[in-house]
């Protein structure tokens, strides 16, 4: 999250948030907040490794300082995350980690080779972190949304009914909300899925289900009517 987005979520929200500012590529950076939250709290009970960044080009295209850049971001720092606090949430043998995948994490999609690896590899240590912190009552969950109405989903702010016009090949024809994603988070983060650890759930309207095809070979697919 940009410095500024952060300042305003924590103002809207209240005395019960406050913004503190990280690179989660930064090894040191996580260990010092974590025992600064371990030192004031006395426990982490909730991870959402939520930090993410895309980078469109094809393969041939592709550079290194860019591919670094994005798999730094939405790989790694999730792994530093949940290695910085693993030791705090062992200690009360409970807590929810939550890592945000991508349905491009479920699929391959053209131009995304360095985001898709980033995010195939999210699933996977999502997995293995399910396995090696199960035995100490911790559940890791990672969730794959599809295209959401967020800066990096919609980065040029186009209204939403013009994006949703051309989403006929998602089953539910639409965007999603930032609040559906959250409302899955606080899900998964909560006691209603004590027993949810491992599981990979795609938030995408469907589209990961599969592509809507026309009727019949050259014929143009029609969306039904709201509520048909």
């Amino acid at each position: 999250m940009l410095d500024e987005e952060g300042r305003a979520l924590s103002a809207s929200i209240g005395d019960g948030a406050e913004y503190r500012r990280l690179d989660v590529r930064d090894e040191t950076a996580w260990r010092e907040i974590v025992a600064d939250l371990d030192a004031r709290f006395g426990r982490i009970d909730i991870l959402v490794n939520n930090a993410g960044v895309s980078h469109q080009v094809a393969l041939e295209n592709i550079d290194k300082a860019s591919a670094e850049r994005v798999i730094g971001i939405n790989l790694i720092g999730p792994l530093l995350g949940i290695a910085a606090v693993t030791p705090i949430m062992k200690r009360r043998w409970s807590g929810a980690i939550i890592n945000t995948s991508s349905t491009d994490g479920l699929r391959g999609s053209n131009g995304k080779g360095a985001y898709a690896a980033s995010k195939w590899g999210l699933r996977g240590l999502s997995k293995v972190a399910a396995i090696e912190l199960g035995g100490h009552g911790i559940r890791v969950n990672s969730i794959h949304p599809g295209a959401v109405n967020t800066p990096m989903g919609n980065p040029r702010q186009v209204p939403v009914e013009m994006i949703n016009e051309h989403l006929s090949m998602v089953p539910m024809h639409r965007m999603g909300k930032p609040t559906e994603i959250a409302d899955l988070c606080i899900f998964l983060a909560g006691d209603e899925a004590s027993y949810v650890s491992g599981a990979e759930i795609a938030i995408d309207g469907g589209w990961a289900a599969g592509y809507i095809q026309p009727a019949h070979p050259g014929a143009p697919y029609v969306p039904p009517k709201a509520g048909v």
